[in-house]
C-alpha cells in the first residue's frame, strides 16, 4: 500500500515538473480585482464555498480564505474550495482546499463528493475523476441522487500519517480528558479515532483542539469519537482540523470506518451516523475506501470588488 502511495507521489511530481504536488504558487486574478462569483454546497452539514477558477485564475491566500469562510464577515463554511484546471489528463479539475482558518487540506470527502456533482452535472456525465493534493479520486452518481468517491488507499503507517516518531497506530497512546487508547489513520489527511461509550457525551469542543495540537502530530489532526451502535452503524462526531466541530465529514467517516474495522468492531461496509446524517463507507478488500452519501446546493452569488479589496488588506 506504501509502495503504491509512493508511485502515485512520484507521477505527481512528474507532472508538475518534478515540483512537488502541494507547490502550487497562487496566480494573479487576471485583470486585477473583479467581483468573485461562488457557489456554497453542502453534503450533510458540511458546507463548502466553491469558487471556479479554471477559466479566470483566482489568487487566494490563507488569509482572504479565511475571511471569506468567515460566518459573521464573509460567506461563512467549512471549507473553500477552489476547481483549478488538472495536470493529469484524466482528470476533469483539480480541487484545491482550504480550511475555515486559512490552511490547506490534502482531502475532504464530502467536497470531492460536491464538486464531482457540479461537474458531472456541468458534462452531463455519471462519473468523474479530481485531482487532488492527496491523489486522484474517482466520483460517480450511485443511487437516491447520492455521490460515491473513491478515495484511494487508506495509510496506518506512522510515517505515513504522519507522526513525529514512531508509534503502535492501533493502540496509539495519546490522552487528552476521557479520551485515550487512539487508532491513527490517513484519509489523504490525518485522523485520530477514539472509541466511547457514548459519542454525545464527550466534550468535544473543550478536548478536540488539544488533541489536534498534540506534538505528535507535525501536521496537526483531526479527531474523531466513535459510538459501536452494532456491526453496522457507527455514531462519529468530528473535530475538524483548522474548521473545529462539523456536522459532517467524510474523511473523517472513513477513519472511523477503518478504525472500527481494524479493532474488529464492525464489518467492511458500515452506515457513519454523523450530526449530519448518514453517509456510508466501504473499506474495499484492495485497501481503497469509498465514501457515498447526499450533497445539495444553498444558493449561489458573488463578493463585490470592493468587499474583496477590503478582506486582502486586512491584516
Amino acid at each position: 500500500m506504501e509502495r503504491a502511495a509512493a508511485s502515485q507521489e512520484q507521477e505527481r511530481r512528474r507532472c508538475r515538473g518534478g515540483a512537488p504536488w502541494t507547490s502550487r504558487p497562487p496566480i494573479p486574478i487576471t485583470g486585477g480585482m473583479d467581483a468573485l462569483a461562488f457557489t456554497k454546497m453542502h453534503g450533510l452539514g458540511n458546507d463548502f464555498v466553491v469558487i471556479d477558477a479554471r477559466q479566470q485564475p483566482v489568487a487566494m491566500t490563507p488569509d482572504l480564505a479565511r475571511t471569506i469562510a468567515d460566518r459573521r464577515q464573509g460567506v461563512g463554511c467549512d471549507q473553500l474550495i477552489l476547481i483549478e484546471p488538472p495536470a493529469l489528463a484524466e482528470a476533469a479539475a483539480f480541487m484545491r482546499i482550504f480550511n475555515a482558518d486559512g490552511g490547506e487540506a490534502g482531502a475532504c470527502g464530502n467536497a470531492a463528493r460536491c464538486i464531482a456533482a457540479l461537474l458531472m452535472r456541468e458534462g452531463a456525465a455519471t462519473s468523474v475523476a479530481l485531482e487532488t493534493a492527496a491523489g486522484l479520486v474517482h466520483a460517480q452518481s450511485a443511487p437516491g441522487g447520492t455521490i460515491s468517491v473513491d478515495l484511494g488507499p487508506v495509510r496506518t503507517d506512522w510515517q505515513a500519517i504522519p507522526l513525529a516518531e514512531a508509534r503502535d497506530t492501533l493502540h496509539l497512546d495519546v490522552c487528552a480528558g476521557t479520551l485515550s487508547d487512539g487508532v491513527a489513520v490517513s484519509v489523504g489527511n490525518p485522523h485520530v479515532v477514539f472509541f466511547v461509550d457514548d459519542a454525545d457525551a464527550v466534550p468535544l469542543a473543550e478536548i478536540g483542539p488539544r488533541i489536534e495540537h498534540h506534538p505528535l502530530f507535525p501536521e496537526r489532526t483531526n479527531v474523531e469519537v466513535v459510538q459501536v451502535l452494532d456491526r453496522g452503524t457507527l455514531r462519529v462526531r468530528v473535530w475538524e482540523r483548522g474548521a473545529g466541530i462539523t456536522r459532517a465529514c467524510g474523511t473523517g467517516a472513513c477513519a472511523a470506518a477503518v478504525a472500527a474495522v481494524r479493532r474488529n468492531f464492525s464489518e467492511r461496509t458500515v452506515e457513519v451516523v454523523m450530526d449530519g446524517g448518514p453517509l456510508r463507507v466501504e473499506w474495499r478488500a484492495d485497501g481503497s475506501v469509498c465514501l457515498t452519501g447526499p450533497v445539495a446546493t444553498s444558493f449561489t452569488g458573488s463578493l463585490a470588488p470592493a468587499w474583496l479589496s477590503a478582506a486582502a488588506a486586512q491584516p
